[in-house]
């Protein structure tokens, strides 16, 4: 027996060292057989970036179920940043765990087999902090970019690499530089305009590789750039490494380069980023809006919702709501949310209902947050499908008609008990309403509120009176026995509902913009980018940049080397 112990001890020490070690620490062993990247810079003094990337896998590899791609310092937004794998929207877009700064991408069921090829594509909306001072002339700023590169390693053959920059808005042919171009590009850029009129670099080495870091650069006037967003610049040749996290084998390395300090952005900046966010916060697919004929009844009130794209963290509420008043769950805990499931179960919940009270068991906020994501994207698809043949426009008006009734009711009832019973039986109908707050506040701002029957379930915390009132009877004579029934004064029962709303999808999700943001990228991601080659004309016939001088630049946007996939 003794002699046994050993290799048992051994084989599960085995084991638990590999169950420690990441998932993704996999044998990574891939092509880029082309990269075709893009920098807009822009007249606030960020960038945006769009990459192009062909990888074939090797056949001896793991699937390559991750990508990464380094991102030029620490001022990114992560809500701007969108994927694809062969035209196919990836949901997983996060910070990575393997390159710092840098984003991953995970491809979840579209993963690059062995001996497979993908076509990836990445929109990283917005960088702050990559324009500097020019160290030549103090009338100009300047940039520079390299696009991601990978481990050495862990990639193979030839890369067609094309770089694209497009210059600042009203950049005019004379005014703008070119930097040295990298060993093996042309000395000079092709340059030419794109379809907006700017002023576009490009270079192109067919037999570049995908582990060497290519800088390219560029100076133009500081006038086309917001001063505040120019930087201090950075001493030519330093650069920094950026802190990373390192697998089993220890073999990933990163690169940083650092800007300077971080600066406020002025009003128009702060339009700008409210734009992005509100075009991330429309849920539905284009293709919803294509126009049928007739009304599609026999919506539910949280499907409607869905049509007509009201908020997600009030979809979440109303879920929520639901559940409780078919005494299917209760709330426990207000601050931070959690309810518990009832037993048994009510007959006849609805799929999205069962969905959300499994997503709402877990209680690892990430779980839980990724569950609820895929309860909308479901919900999503669900209404689109339903919705299929029937007009948007009509649909809407409807359930837009039934909300209206659903609030004329409540505030024409003439008596409290009157009004409460409406209020509850139409809750979810005038939760559709933008004004439900103030509304609500206004409705119930005097009189008592006899609270229905689920309240309890709802806000435990709640203390409600109970009146005593005289049950109806429908002939004079008869006797009219007195009935219990709690009531709350109107303005805190309004007060109380105000807040439960506002507050129970943030404490269900945290950040409610980026739980919309993640729902977004995969039923209305913004379009995959796309060559632009055909976008703009070449440098020949005047068209290009008249100066073929080769700056020294003050500035860096380098982006960081990949973790090895």
């Amino acid at each position: 027996m003794k002699r046994l112990i050993f290799p048992v001890l051994l084989i599960v020490g085995i084991l638990l060292v590999a169950i420690a070690l990441p998932v993704r620490a996999q044998t990574y062993y891939f092509s880029v057989d082309e990269s075709y990247v893009q920098v807009f810079w822009e007249s606030d003094g960020s960038i945006r970036i769009e990459y192009i990337m062909v990888f074939t896998n090797d056949l001896s590899a793991s699937p390559m179920e991750f990508i990464d791609i380094g991102m030029p310092n620490y001022e990114y937004d992560l809500s701007s940043i969108y994927g694809w794998i062969n035209d196919q929207p990836i949901g997983h877009v996060e910070h990575s765990e393997y390159v710092s700064p840098g984003v991953e991408f995970g491809l979840q069921s579209n993963a690059i087999p062995p001996g497979g090829t993908g076509e990836f594509k990445a929109s990283i909306g917005r960088v702050e902090g990559v324009v500097f001072d020019d160290y030549d002339d103090p009338n100009y700023a300047s940039g520079k970019f390299a696009p991601h590169w990978y481990d050495k390693q862990n990639v193979f053959g030839r890369t067609d690499l094309t770089v694209v920059f497009h210059l600042p808005p009203g950049v005019e042919p004379e005014e703008p530089k070119w930097h040295s171009a990298p060993s093996g590009f042309p000395d000079e850029p092709e340059t030419g305009f794109d379809s907006e009129g700017r002023i576009i670099y490009a270079w192109r080495n067919p037999s570049a590789n995908a582990y060497t870091q290519y800088v390219f650069g560029a100076s133009f006037p500081r006038k086309y750039v917001t001063t505040d967003a120019i930087r201090e610049p950075v001493p030519e040749g330093e650069f920094f490494e950026p802190s990373r996290p390192s697998d089993f084998s220890g073999a990933i390395f990163g690169f940083l380069c650092v800007g300077g300090i971080i600066l406020a952005f002025i009003g128009f900046i702060a339009l700008a980023v409210h734009s992005d966010r509100s075009r991330k916060l429309a849920y539905l697919p284009p293709k919803l809006s294509i126009e049928g004929h007739g009304i599609k009844r026999g919506l539910t009130a949280i499907e409607a919702a869905i049509l007509m794209e009201t908020p997600l963290d009030r979809v979440l509420t109303m879920i929520l709501f639901s559940t409780i008043k078919k005494n299917a769950a209760q709330v426990v805990s207000e601050d931070p949310l959690k309810i518990e499931r009832i037993t048994p179960q009510p007959v006849g919940l609805r799929t999205y209902e069962v969905d959300f009270l499994k997503a709402m068991i877990d209680e690892q906020p990430r779980k839980r947050r990724g569950a609820l994501q895929d309860l909308m994207v479901s919900m999503v698809k669900s209404v689109q499908k339903k919705m299929k043949g029937f007009s948007l426009k009509e649909t809407k008006n409807y359930y837009q008609a039934i909300m209206k009734k659903a609030w004329q009711q409540v505030e024409e009832a003439e008596t409290p008990e009157v009004r409460s019973k409406l209020y509850d039986e139409g809750l979810e109908w005038t939760m559709l309403d933008r004004d439900f707050d103030d509304r609500t506040r206004r409705v119930f701002r005097t009189g008592p509120v006899y609270v229905p029957v689920w309240w309890g379930r709802y806000s435990p915390s709640s203390t409600p009176v109970t009146t005593t009132t005289r049950a109806p009877s429908t002939t004079p004579s008869a006797p009219r026995p007195s009935i219990s029934r709690p009531t709350l004064p109107g303005a805190e029962f309004a007060a109380s509902m105000v807040n439960g709303v506002q507050n129970a999808a943030s404490n269900m999700v945290s950040n409610v913009v980026g739980f919309t943001n993640g729902v977004t990228k995969t039923t209305n991601p913004p379009p995959p980018p796309s060559r632009s080659r055909g976008g703009w004309s070449s440098g020949a016939g005047g068209s290009g940049c008249a100066c073929a001088c080769a700056c020294a630049c003050a500035g860096c946007a380098c982006a960081c080397a990949g973790g090895g996939r």
